[in-house]
């Protein structure tokens, strides 16, 4: 489904409620990079976006300052996106390899995406502060009527989540650690968790996360989402 920011909320859009994050955001949005310089800034806070009817919800960390700050949807135009859009098309929850703009025709399906924070924060570290008061805009698209499966992206998404659970009363069942790639978390009632490494270049470009690596992690979750097997996609060699 293609992003509209007309149909996200317009608390959202206009959310100014930290002040270090809504400076950071404008700040990087008229320096740009000179690579962009041509272009307009989104310099906003980032709506999640994906299919309504998502039996799967991945949640990031928070907009790149280049990426999503500078295009307005999640994990594009930046090196993450680079890594996981190829990722999300060869498991069959998205219609295209790239993510250039908000108009390049991309869909997803059985998928939603979403980020703990929706301001990009500098140097990439929220504060536990702005975590907390960016909670109920994650609540919000926890809300997907279908969902099955939580799939948190590093250790900030899997604390996020946990947070909010906590918030909401509803207790843990059974987890295999705090956080570890590929470890799953139950929960009584409530969309089951599991945890990936970020997509981010650290963690890519370093070998900690290859692309068979998270091949894995969203076969997975399709499994434990109840989706059937991806279509027969291009498949990527192993890196």
């Amino acid at each position: 489904m293609k992003p509209d920011p007309a149909s996200a909320p317009r608390a959202l859009l206009g959310c100014r409620r930290c002040p270090r994050l809504v400076a950071h955001r404008e700040e990087v949005a008229r320096s740009k990079r000179r690579a962009y310089a041509g272009e307009a800034y989104w310099g906003r806070p980032v709506p999640g976006f994906g299919d309504p009817a998502a039996r799967v919800l991945l949640v990031g960390l928070a907009p790149g300052a280049h990426g999503s700050n500078r295009t307005g949807r999640m994990f594009t135009g930046d090196a993450s996106g680079d890594f996981l859009y190829p990722a999300l098309y060869r498991l069959g929850f998205a219609s295209q390899p790239d993510a250039t703009s908000r108009d390049d025709g991309l869909r997803l399906r059985d998928l939603f995406i979403t980020a703990a924070v929706r301001c990009v924060p500098p140097g990439n570290r929220p504060t536990a502060a702005e975590l907390s008061r960016c909670r109920s805009w994650l609540a919000r698209d926890l809300a997907l009527p279908a969902l099955k499966v939580v799939l948190a992206l590093g250790r900030i998404a899997h604390a996020a989540y946990l947070d909010l659970l906590r918030e909401q009363g509803v207790p843990l069942v059974k987890a295999q650690r705090p956080f570890a790639h590929g470890a799953e978390h139950r929960f009584a009632g409530g969309p089951l968790l599991l945890d990936s490494f970020h997509v981010s270049r650290q963690n890519t470009n370093t070998g900690r996360l290859t692309c068979a690596m998270f091949d894995a992690i969203l076969s997975r979750a399709r499994i434990l989402a109840g989706l059937p097997p991806a279509p027969g996609h291009r498949r990527r060699p192993a890196r």
